[in-house]
C-alpha cells in the first residue's frame, strides 16, 4: 500500500520542490554551484519551453506533512544495455532534517522502486558522496549496493565548452 505523505510533484509544488533542492546543495557543501529556479524546473518536469521539447525530462515525487512539501525524490529515466531495458536515476533525494526519522526517504524511495516494478524496469540506481555516511548506513539498510568498481566521470563548465565546441570544426 503506498504512503500517503508521498505522491508524484505537481507543478503548485515547484517552488518548494526549488527550495528542497538549494537546502540540499547547502547540506553539500555547493550552496554556490546550485542555480536551480522554479522555472527550469517546471520546464524539465512539465515540459513546454517555447521550441523545446514540450515532454518531461525530469520526473519526480515529493513527501508532504500536514499539507508542506519537506522532501523529494527527482529522477529521471536512464537505459542498461546490457539488460535491454530503461531504469530510474535518482538525481536528488531530500528530506528537511527535522522530517527525518519518520519514515518519508524510505516512502520516497519505495515510491521509485513501484515504479520500477510496475514499469518493469531493471534497476534504481543513485549516487552518494563518500562523506555521506548517515545516508550510505540508511541505503545500505534498503538493501542497495555501492557500485565500489565505478568512478563518476562529469563535463562541466569550460571543459564542456571546449569539448563542445572543437567539435563544431
Amino acid at each position: 500500500m503506498p504512503d500517503p505523505r508521498v505522491r508524484r510533484v505537481r507543478r503548485s509544488d515547484v517552488d518548494a520542490v526549488v527550495k528542497l533542492v538549494h537546502e540540499l546543495a547547502a547540506y553539500e557543501h555547493a550552496s554556490g554551484e546550485c542555480t536551480l529556479t522554479s522555472e527550469d524546473l517546471e520546464t524539465a518536469l512539465f515540459g513546454g519551453r517555447a521550441g523545446g521539447d514540450p515532454r518531461p525530462a525530469l520526473f519526480g515525487h515529493v513527501a508532504e506533512v500536514a499539507g508542506e512539501v519537506v522532501g523529494c525524490a527527482l529522477w529521471f529515466l536512464n537505459f542498461s544495455t546490457w539488460r535491454g531495458t530503461h531504469g530510474i536515476y535518482l538525481e536528488d533525494l531530500f528530506v528537511r532534517p527535522q522530517h527525518r526519522q519518520a519514515g518519508l526517504g524510505k516512502a520516497l524511495l519505495t515510491a521509485l522502486a513501484e515504479e520500477c516494478v510496475q514499469r518493469g524496469y531493471a534497476r534504481l540506481e543513485w549516487s552518494v558522496l563518500d562523506w555521506n555516511e548517515p545516508s550510505i548506513g540508511f541505503y545500505r539498510s534498503l538493501g542497495a549496493v555501492p557500485m565500489e568498481e565505478w568512478t563518476v566521470f562529469r563535463l562541466t563548465d569550460d571543459a564542456l565548452a571546449s569539448l563542445g565546441a572543437s567539435l563544431e570544426g
